[in-house]
């Protein structure tokens, strides 16, 4: 039961990340609760669907996708692409708002685990 809660949680927060960005772009600003729902659903996915094996690799392709997603949103960078920069470094943004705690959560839970072992 709670890997499907991970599994629902992580392709709604995609989802979300996706359908939010672009919204935020259109009007300019999201609300805050909208943001904080992508902040928790983060949370979920990391406490309940990433274990194990899977946690470097997650770890990982997190990272990867953080840095990508700042350069394309939080620095600007794509700003200036004609027409669809705007909604890039909108759903760029979003998705660090569900990246970033997920990798978090998963990368304390393995610093934890190390810690336990002597």
């Amino acid at each position: 039961m709670e890997k499907k809660i991970g599994e629902v949680s992580f392709v709604l927060g995609v989802v979300l990340a996706v359908i939010l960005g672009l919204i935020g772009s259109y009007l300019g600003t999201l609300e805050p609760w909208l943001i904080s729902l992508l902040i928790v659903l983060g949370l979920i996915v990391g406490f309940v669907n990433i274990s194990g094996k899977e946690t470097k690799d997650f770890v990982w392709m997190a990272v990867a996708l953080v840095l990508v997603a700042y350069v394309g949103g939080v620095s600007g960078t794509l700003t200036s692409v004609l027409y669809i920069g705007e909604y890039l470094s909108g759903v760029f943004n979003a998705i660090m708002a569900f990246v970033v705690p997920a990798t978090i959560v998963v990368a304390l839970k393995e610093i934890y685990a190390l810690a336990q072992m002597k």
